[in-house]
């Protein structure tokens, strides 16, 4: 960790400082939504269908307005969206854990959501601007800390809910308007056009929306890439919804469970923490972006492989034997997404911004989410349906051969696109010049 810290200290201020706010707003938010579910259902006694409304607002919001929340960024400037979001989700947050009617609790869930559609392309547009030609490296540092976040999250939110689930919610609220302060005081003012030096370009910037996004959907480069990379978000989300099934489903409900399923997410946050920087000096020194995108798409296909061997061992009834199969398999396979991951995730943040030409950035980063977000909740929902046909077609097998096939599909389109240059920075058609 002493290196990775000096490596952080290299970047300027700005650098730093996304990194820690994005650290700070993951702890705030995991130390919230994962026990959101639990307060709904039982402190408030709302129905099952209320809770997944409530819920899937947040998701639908956030998703629904990257695309939009990316466009502010590049029209407006990339901290104006970063400061609005984190206010947003001051509101969102207390809002929640003081309100107990449907439509309060509803409005305040669409608040959280479209803040993170506000900030989530800004952050990631400022930080490869000001990172310049080390972005990659810059994106491998603002993943340790986007895990560390999610790691330690839920650990300081068990602890507050345990007193009191209004106490999470207000020190989380707390949280992002000590945030906004920070980002009001210390964090410089970055336009998407700062950098350009020819006034054509920013003039380019700065033409209608809907001009602008006519121009993103017919780039077919970008939008071949951004189908690719769909099955990488679809796998590493089975960390959240197939790892934790299968542990369950094999060690059941009880103590053991739970312990599993809380080394599920040990196992991947600490991985990256511990081995992100590494892994991508390491792919650097060795591949093209291409090739390396390619290779962390196949490791993630990869992982499902230890699940697939585990449903030809017997389940032993109970005791160690049991534990062991219940948690080795999925923690095998969290940590090889993981990995897959930490090779992919660098090289793909800095090829969105090497696919838009370094213009209209988070217009990009905010499409590219979208089509993410409708690939994941489109994914979840086939994994869903293949988990329950295998247990009714006594296949199990089946939902495990599905993800390893998806990777190694996505793995092959790369490395088609990064074969026929379509992963290249594209070079702008000529201009004419006046005689």
């Amino acid at each position: 960790m002493k290196g990775t810290l000096a490596q952080v200290r290299t970047y300027e201020r700005s650098v730093r400082l996304l990194m820690v706010n994005q650290f700070t707003i993951n702890l705030g938010f995991y130390m919230l939504m994962p026990y959101l579910a639990a307060h709904l259902s039982g402190t408030l006694g709302l129905a099952g269908w209320v809770v997944g409304l409530v819920l899937g607002v947040r998701n639908f919001s956030q998703q629904g307005m990257f695309l939009v929340g990316g466009t502010l960024a590049d029209r407006f400037g990339y901290k104006p969206m970063i400061v609005a979001g984190c206010l947003l989700r001051t509101v969102g947050f207390a809002t929640l854990g003081l309100v107990d009617s449907l439509t309060a609790l509803i409005a305040a869930s669409a608040a959280t959501g479209l803040a993170g559609a506000l900030f989530n392309p800004a952050v990631r547009a400022y930080l490869a601007a000001d990172a310049g030609e080390r972005r990659v490296e810059a994106f491998a540092l603002f993943n340790v800390f986007y895990q560390a976040g999610i790691l330690l999250g839920p650990l300081v939110g068990m602890v507050l809910t345990g007193v009191d689930f209004r106490v999470t919610c207000l020190v989380a609220a707390g949280i992002f308007a000590l945030l906004s302060v920070v980002q009001i005081r210390a964090l410089p003012t970055r336009r998407a056009d700062d950098r350009k030096g020819e006034k054509g370009e920013a003039g380019r910037d700065r033409d209608g929306v809907l001009t602008q996004w006519r121009g993103i959907l017919a780039n077919r480069p970008f939008l071949l890439f951004s189908g690719a990379m769909i099955g990488s978000y679809v796998l590493s989300f089975q960390v959240y919804l197939a790892l934790p099934l299968e542990v369950r489903r094999v060690g059941g409900d009880g103590e053991l469970g739970t312990a599993a399923v809380a080394a599920l997410f040990a196992v991947s946050g600490l991985a990256t923490i511990l081995g992100q920087t590494r892994v991508t000096a390491w792919c650097k020194a060795r591949y093209e972006p291409g090739q390396a995108l390619a290779r962390g798409l196949a490791v993630m296909g990869v992982a499902f492989v230890p699940l697939l061997a585990a449903t030809v061992v017997p389940v032993p009834g109970s005791g160690a034997g049991l534990w062991l199969t219940a948690a080795v398999p999925p923690m095998l396979a969290a940590l090889l997404l993981a990995v897959g991951t930490m090779i992919a995730y660098p090289f793909e943040m800095d090829t969105i911004v090497r696919l838009s030409g370094d213009r209209l950035v988070a217009t990009h980063y905010g499409l590219y989410n979208t089509i993410c977000g409708v690939g994941i909740t489109l994914g979840n929902l086939l994994t869903g349906a293949a988990l329950d046909a295998a247990r009714e077609a006594g296949m199990p097998a089946l939902p495990w051969i599905s993800l390893c096939l998806l990777g190694l599909a996505g793995a092959a389109a790369l490395y088609g696109l990064h074969r026929t240059g379509r992963l290249s920075t594209p070079v702008d058609d000529p201009q004419p010049v006046t005689a």
